[in-house]
């Protein structure tokens, strides 16, 4: 079931990025096609310093880039709605 698969991929990477693996986590994320996936790989980018480019998958993802001030409580709301 490519479902539960995608959610433990996605919660790995969350996991990994939370714990300061940047690298780990954009490995993952990189190689999802979903909406989930790209608002992770959004944060990402923002945690990275590259706004360009973090806007661009945020606009992907249909979230905003402003909505949270800290990214590590960004990625735990995604991670408790996965």
């Amino acid at each position: 079931m490519r479902g539960s698969e995608d959610k433990e991929l996605l919660n790995r990477a969350i996991v990994f990025a939370i714990n300061d693996s940047w690298d780990a986590s954009h490995q993952i994320v990189q190689d999802l096609h979903s909406s989930k996936a790209y608002w992770i790989h959004a944060v990402l980018h923002k945690i990275e310093g590259d706004e360009f480019n973090s806007r661009y998958w945020y606009e992907r993802a249909q979230q905003s880039y402003d909505a949270y001030n800290d990214p590590k409580q960004e990625l735990t709301f995604i991670q408790n709605n996965l």
